[in-house]
């Protein structure tokens, strides 16, 4: 007898998440490799390559890099957005209780990291690079969770992925308030008014795909003209989604049951065809199931596969090549302090505002975590791979030499950071 394992949504979830993680780890590695061989110069040659058009009133391009990190990473951003909502609304952070344990964490994360660069700093040109170290990497750090297998609890993966989507929301905000350009108000404010528009659709229940499609690629638009880092619209379009079905599921069972009933008594052709009133009742059905279905969960389901699978090793094959070489210039301060900041920024961070919460009573740990697995999980969040990497390419978007120099200081202090966790959460956890 075969037995059959039913995944939750959130064990699917990490299922993706940690394939996803192996994937980047693929593309990084490539796109070093490339780089670094005698096809080098193909590598800036069709990064860099423009596609758009242009017109004497207006003008839409770009290299083919930058239609990946403003254009195919607001996808990203909308898939984040989509995980925050949910989060929030009926997942693991939809009560105070449930928030507290990975807002701590998260806090300790994102401020200790930032206060150490700055502190470090000591070249006013880098000091705008304090964002860097402050993310965490979910598909890689669920990755590493997913090799250590039954030694981890499910409830520090709750933990991990529940602290690096309140990370996300941080780097976020940092984003769209210190990383964006000079503003053009007005584009903003036709942008908001859609953004309004749609968020009272939603919540009046009316919903549209196309719709939203529709709408979203014009709010990107006037975000990229307003001097608003663009994969911001994406978290925002994300927010008008509604989480709730178009119908109940009483109306839906009836319907299922009649249109069941339908197919039944529906004329049978004896061929490998279906007849006309099979056809439309079949059509029916489909029409009914969208509309159960959760507006938000189904974009959730329909974009994750793209994203992991598609979007981020891309984003990873096009951002992580780095030339190595005697000939590359570096700053080496630069590098030392996001590695630094990556590795122990994170890790005492963490650890120690967990620590201190828990002793005010102001969280609860669940019981079967360790505290030296929260201390092997706080060295994971220091693989900083994607989002650290995104907030490098705007700090230096004019210094190429400091870009370089980040991305190295990302690459070192993330690979320390991935095989610290590794060891101190293998040997917490049982064989």
């Amino acid at each position: 007898m075969i037995k059959s394992t039913i995944l939750t949504p959130f064990q699917k979830f990490v299922k993706i998440e940690s394939f996803s993680g192996l994937l980047l780890l693929g593309a990084t590695i490539l796109a070093l490799v490339w780089v670094n061989s005698p096809f080098g110069d193909t590598y800036q040659a069709i990064w860099q390559y423009e596609i758009g058009f242009k017109t004497e009133s207006f003008e839409l391009s770009k290299p083919i890099i930058l239609w990946i990190n403003d254009g195919l990473m607001a996808i990203f951003f909308f898939l984040i957005g989509l995980e925050i909502k949910r989060e929030f609304l009926i997942g693991e952070l939809n009560s105070v209780k449930k928030v507290a344990f990975p807002l701590f964490g998260a806090l300790g994360g994102m401020l200790v990291p930032v206060l150490l660069f700055m502190v470090l700093n000591q070249n006013p040109e880098t000091f705008k690079g304090w964002g860097i170290p402050m993310a965490t990497d979910i598909a890689f750090s669920l990755a590493i969770l997913k090799v250590l297998g039954n030694r981890i609890p499910l409830s520090l993966k709750i933990f991990l992925t529940a602290f690096a989507i309140v990370d996300d929301l941080g780097a976020v905000l940092v984003i769209a308030l210190f990383y964006s350009g000079d503003l053009n108000i007005m584009l903003l404010v036709y942008a908001l008014l859609i953004l309004a528009f749609l968020y009272t659709l939603s919540y009046k229940g009316i919903y549209s795909k196309f719709l939203l499609i529709f709408l979203g690629a014009i709010v990107w638009l006037l975000f990229l003209k307003a001097g608003i880092h663009p994969t911001l619209a994406g978290i925002l379009l994300a927010f008008s989604v509604p989480v709730r079905q178009r119908i109940k599921t009483r109306e839906f069972i009836d319907n299922l049951v009649s249109i069941t009933n339908n197919i039944k008594k529906a004329e049978i052709i004896d061929k490998p065809i279906l007849s006309k009133e099979q056809i439309r009742e079949i059509d029916d059905l489909e029409d009914w199931t969208n509309k159960y279905q959760s507006p938000l969960q189904h974009l959730e389901h329909s974009l994750h596969d793209w994203v992991a699978y598609v979007i981020i090793p891309l984003f990873a094959l096009a951002n992580a090549g780095v030339m190595i070489s005697s000939d590359i210039t570096l700053d080496t301060a630069l590098v030392t302090n996001i590695v630094i900041c990556l590795v122990i920024g994170n890790s005492i961070g963490i650890s120690t505002v967990i620590y201190i919460a828990r002793k005010l009573k102001l969280i609860e740990i669940p019981k079967d975590i360790a505290f030296k697995q929260i201390i092997g999980v706080s060295f994971l969040a220091g693989v900083g791979f994607t989002m650290s990497i995104f907030i490098a390419s705007l700090a230096f978007a004019d210094n190429p030499t400091y870009i370089d120099s980040a991305k190295i200081g990302i690459l070192i202090g993330s690979l320390i950071s991935a095989v610290t966790g590794f060891v101190l959460l293998r040997a917490s956890g049982k064989a």
